[in-house]
């Protein structure tokens, strides 16, 4: 629910994901012509890498990256220690916007991911 939400809130977003940082799918929002299972390897292995970069770097957290492209933009944010949110937004879309969106959003997926792992019968559903 909170993926559709996110979309509609920000209606440039082309679409979300949820995904463990091992890669695997939790949740989506995406396009017919974006393989969700795909984007959610490709999403982990950003997100590692922005991980490692940032301790590297600065020896802090990663919090969210944002890739620039010509055809749009992709945001990444970490979703506690064991998820991302992965949003795409349509060309010219306001980032600013998107993070004062996206942020809370990644903040309410953690703690959903947190209370279904506390309770394994517990079931929760970002989309």
């Amino acid at each position: 629910m909170e993926l559709k939400a996110l979309r509609d809130r920000v209606p440039q977003l082309i679409g979300t994901l949820v995904a463990s940082t091992d890669g695997l799918l939790i949740a989506h929002d995406l396009p017919a012509h974006i393989e969700p299972s795909g984007m959610a390897a490709l999403t982990a292995a950003q997100l590692s890498l922005s991980h490692r970069l940032a301790a590297t770097a600065n020896g802090g957290g990663f919090h969210e990256v944002v890739v620039h492209g010509e055809g749009g933009d992709v945001v990444i944010y970490a979703v506690g220690w064991t998820a991302s949110l992965t949003v795409l937004a349509g060309p010219g879309t306001n980032i600013g916007r998107v993070h004062l969106e996206s942020r809370p959003a990644a903040r309410t997926i953690a703690e959903q991911l947190t209370t279904v792992a506390g309770d394994p019968n517990q079931t929760s559903d970002p989309k």
